[in-house]
């Protein structure tokens, strides 16, 4: 089986967004046992259907990536992309001045430890230059949130991203169609793991926020693993059926 996995913020605070430290710590625990490869996000789209491995992603660029996660990773020599949002480097997770209620509001790393992470072999992708709903953008918006979040990226670091995080998910035809435009993939947040083929603008992921409590992740490949897996996304389709503003951070 291979999998896309997603953390966003590594805090205690039990919010949707977050996972604890001491979970991470034990996810990586797990990670590099060896029952699964660690894998760049090209590479795994790669491998055949078949293989047992996953790729690491980081939401938002939380401040708590670098002081949790960049010293574990680099530890274990573990590959891990951070999906960047440029026009709020440095500041916090308010999108648009506006705080989620359901979510902390926390620093987001600025610029010079961002540099630091891609000189540490960290890999960057865009999550849009202000982290909007894209399917709800006039057309020049959604040409800005694309093109120029990697643009920006490129300047301030030096790596130009060729990966796009979709903001809440919320991609469809003609987002994915723009997409493909600047980047070579795209990520979401339809919880599943990878099938035989994927649209590479599109790829599922799992949330880790639903594989935090212990036994959950090293239950990987079992049934009771699938199970919980389709249960979670089938209650992610109704909240998106009942919420307008959809599942996801």
């Amino acid at each position: 089986m291979r999998a896309i996995l997603t953390y966003h913020s590594l805090d205690g605070s039990g919010s949707p967004i977050s996972v604890a430290p001491e979970a991470f710590g034990r996810h990586v625990a797990w990670l590099v046992s060896g029952r699964v490869r660690v894998v760049d996000l090209a590479e795994l789209q790669a491998l055949p259907p078949e293989a047992d491995a996953v790729a690491l992603t980081f939401d938002d660029a939380f401040q708590n990536f670098v002081a949790v996660a960049a010293p574990l990773l680099r530890a274990h020599r573990l590959p891990a992309t951070v999906y960047v949002v440029p026009g709020h480097v440095g500041g916090t997770n308010a999108w648009g001045g506006v705080s989620d209620p359901r979510v902390p509001t926390l620093p987001l790393a600025d610029w010079d430890a961002l540099g630091r992470l891609v000189e540490a072999g960290v890999r960057l992708g865009a999550h849009t230059r202000s982290h909007p709903h894209l399917t709800r953008v006039p057309p020049a918006q959604l040409a800005d949130e694309l093109v120029g979040a990697q643009e920006a990226i490129r300047q301030a670091t030096g790596q130009r991203p060729d990966c796009i995080a979709y903001p809440y998910g919320d991609v469809d035809a003609t987002v994915a169609a723009r997409a493909a435009a600047t980047y070579r993939l795209g990520v979401t947040t339809e919880l599943r793991a990878m099938g035989a083929r994927e649209d590479p603008l599109r790829l599922p992921r799992l949330d880790m926020y639903y594989l935090r409590d212990p036994g959950r992740l090293e239950a990987w490949g079992s049934t009771a693993f699938a199970g919980r897996l389709w249960l979670r996304a089938q209650a992610r389709r109704l909240r998106a059926t009942l919420d307008s503003a959809g599942g996801g951070w």
